[in-house]
């Protein structure tokens, strides 16, 4: 009962029948057999069929909303009794951006998961949104502001956002002198939902300042992105983290230094009101003890 619980948690989070079969790293037509067992067992329909994207039926969402407080009291228990036996044990699915993952998270991750032999742990990178409603992760690492209050969060190093660009673009366009100049600037915009623009914000919490900015260059992967910068190609507003080196070296320069921009610190999130397994939280106090230190290593040694 407690799989299948766990099977139909994966189903209720996906978008349709085929994207829960990859998450479950099974096939659609095992994926497919399974919902139907189940939906034989509750004498009940979980799922609308014949639609494009999965659609739960009143039954099918009451399921779903009811088996997230057992599942964390499982954990919970699991975890109490775990915790007897002095190991870290089970266990623990991280979703990430695609830089701060591939730069930082998982070299941690893996660290950590060498100091606890019987904790596994799932990193999923993804230049999306966070989705914190769907519930797919017991830990997130968030770049900024959390998108939803309901998250626990823990920051674990401070950040911000910078505008930036070659020395090369700058001697070409000139260094704008206003916000409003970025109007008319090749702004590369780094893609994190549809459209062809991006809102890049200044300021502080009293008096913000935003700018809407267009480019002929834009991607979802931030890498990507900084390395149109560093050959001339425009304007961009990346991490503190990821270009205080290049700007350290004078790859990169300053673009508006005169002007402040907001906070982007990392935080850890968890969704509320779970219990959070012992696991979960000394990963958490291991990012916090170690991120800051990997970041400012990595800047000096460049």
């Amino acid at each position: 009962m407690i799989d299948d619980l766990r099977f139909f948690r994966v189903v209720a989070s996906s978008e349709t029948l085929t994207a829960a079969a990859r998450e479950l790293q099974c096939s659609l037509p095992v994926v497919s057999k399974r919902l139907s067992a189940l939906e034989r067992r509750l004498d009940a329909r979980l799922v609308h069929r014949g639609t494009r994207r999965l659609v739960l039926t009143s039954e099918g969402e009451l399921f779903a909303a009811r088996l997230e407080p057992i599942l964390d009291q499982v954990r919970e228990l699991e975890d109490l009794v775990a915790h007897r036996s002095g190991d870290l044990r089970g266990s623990i699915v991280v979703q990430a951006t695609l830089g701060l993952g591939r730069a930082h998270i998982a070299p941690l991750l893996g660290e950590f998961a060498e100091q606890h032999p019987r904790v596994s742990v799932e990193l999923h990178t993804s230049a999306l949104p966070l989705r914190p409603h769907r519930r797919e992760f017991d830990l997130a690492v968030h770049v900024g502001p959390p998108p939803d209050s309901s998250l626990r969060m823990r920051r674990l190093a401070k950040n911000r956002r910078i505008p930036c660009a070659s020395p090369s673009y700058v001697e070409r366009r000139g260094m704008p002198e206003r916000i409003e100049d970025l109007e008319d600037h090749d702004c590369i915009v780094l893609r994190e939902n549809e459209g062809d623009f991006a809102v890049w914000r200044f300021g502080d919490a009293r008096s913000p300042r935003q700018v809407r900015v267009r480019g002929r260059l834009s991607c979802d992967d931030g890498d990507v992105v900084t390395g149109w910068a560093l050959r001339g190609h425009g304007v961009i507003m990346r991490s503190e983290w990821q270009v205080r080196a290049h700007l350290d070296s004078g790859a990169l320069v300053r673009v508006l230094p005169g002007v402040p921009t907001p906070s982007a610190d990392i935080y850890a999130l968890r969704p509320g009101g779970a219990h959070a397994p012992r696991r979960v939280g000394e990963l958490v106090r291991y990012l916090a003890a170690r991120l800051p230190d990997r970041i400012a290593h990595r800047r000096s040694a460049r």
